[in-house]
């Protein structure tokens, strides 16, 4: 994944909660009961990120899992339609999301995990589809994996040395 550095302090950043586990450790004296919580945070305008926050509270877990999404915002292609530039397969672990660029009035088809990146990344029109494990964790990374590597057409033109026109068609 490549990161840009961003500065998350002049962004209005909106957050959303994927999911809240709950983590339970064997020790001797019994159980010990703590909060895994997985936060997506973006600006609804290119900018997204994700987090894991750990903690004995569940507002705590949040916390934290927000302030780690904020170190790792990246910064991902919109064009005119609120869509992506092309069709991308993102990868992390086993689970693989399939990003389609969509024309206006599609809407957002998505499930719960990649619907959560997608919405707060800014996108309009785009359908996705979760291939392989449904683990949300990963679907959600896998989501912003496919976004990170997504290309413009100006950066794929600027790499072969052609016009924007020429890439095209």
């Amino acid at each position: 994944m490549k990161s840009t550095m961003i500065d998350p302090t002049q962004l209005e950043l909106e957050d959303n909660v994927v999911t809240i586990k709950r983590v339970t450790k064997v020790v001797k004296g019994g159980r010990n009961m703590r909060f895994a919580a997985l936060v997506v945070v973006g600006d609804k305008n290119g900018h997204v990120g994700v987090g894991l926050g750990k903690a004995a509270e569940v507002p705590e877990a949040i916390r934290k899992g927000k302030e780690d999404a904020t170190k790792k915002l990246v910064e991902v292609p919109i064009n005119d339609n609120n869509s992506i530039p092309h069709d991308f397969i993102g990868e992390f672990g086993s689970a693989r999301v399939l990003l389609k660029a969509s024309p206006e009035g599609t809407g957002i088809i998505a499930g719960g995990p990649a619907r959560a990146v997608l919405e707060l990344a800014g996108y309009k029109n785009i359908r996705t589809k979760s291939l392989g494990s449904n683990n949300k964790q990963n679907v959600v990374l896998a989501t912003i994996n496919g976004l990170t590597n997504l290309k413009t057409p100006e950066q794929i033109a600027k790499l072969r040395g052609k016009s924007v026109s020429e890439i095209i068609g």
